[in-house]
């Protein structure tokens, strides 16, 4: 892998009013977590945050969800049901992310020039 690239995982959720989405850090571990719901989501998940999108599917601009939007879709804004919730119901999308681009030390140039 190059040096910065990684992939990242998410669950996207659909819903009435907006679009959620949880990001998953270890995928083995959440495919566990589908068939046995006694693996603790903190091993998949490192961030108990919601994001929705404003209607943007998985991609554009990721804001926090507030309460009122979590309880006006999922009934609740306990984090640990509404991503239950997600993760059940939602998509898994899978994105890579490019690798870094640029000098790796810029201040090496301007003394090469001297």
């Amino acid at each position: 892998m190059a040096r910065g690239e990684t992939v990242q995982n998410k669950a996207h959720y659909k819903g009435k009013e907006d679009d959620f989405l949880v990001f998953i850090d270890d995928m083995e571990a959440f495919n566990k977590w589908k068939t046995d719901k006694s693996v603790p989501m903190a091993h998949f998940i490192s961030s108990f945050k919601i994001f929705v999108t404003h209607k943007q599917g998985a991609q554009g601009t990721y804001d926090t969800a507030s309460k009122s939007t979590l309880d006006n879709e999922f009934g609740t804004h306990n984090d640990e049901d509404v991503i239950k919730q997600i993760l059940e119901k939602g998509t898994v999308q899978e994105s890579e992310m490019p690798e870094r681009q640029g000098n790796t030390n810029d201040s090496f140039g301007a003394r090469a020039a001297h």
